[in-house]
């Protein structure tokens, strides 16, 4: 099970299509605030946030996910647009696991899903 914090329509569509193709089980929370408490709820293998995301604050996610022991050893990864170098550090810094340019992100997701 993946947790999705992803609120762009365009990257929500591009994981669901390829979750179905490989029956991988996905959520969304799109609800700001939320996702750290949905993530304890679910327990997933891995949390894919839109660091791109203003909404959804998924640096503020990071932080509380990896402070927390309940949610610490869950596997993060972020995308986010490649201009963005700081948003880039300050996901690092907040314990993010992985980040990857929105375009390698798409290019990847089939096997991110996978778990590969």
């Amino acid at each position: 099970m993946i947790v999705c914090v992803v609120d762009d329509l365009l990257f929500s569509v591009k994981i669901s299509t390829a979750a179905k193709s490989i029956g991988a089980d996905v959520y969304f929370e799109r609800t700001p605030g939320m996702a750290t408490a949905r993530v304890k709820e679910k327990q997933p293998s891995l949390v894919i946030l839109d660091l791109n995301s203003v909404r959804l604050n998924p640096l503020g996610t990071v932080r509380e996910l990896k402070a927390d022991p309940a949610t610490r050893g869950i596997r993060t990864l972020g995308f986010v647009s490649h201009v963005h170098a700081d948003t880039i550090a300050a996901a690092r810094e907040a314990g993010i696991d992985d980040v990857l340019a929105r375009s390698a992100f798409a290019e990847q997701l089939g096997d991110i899903l996978k778990g590969d």
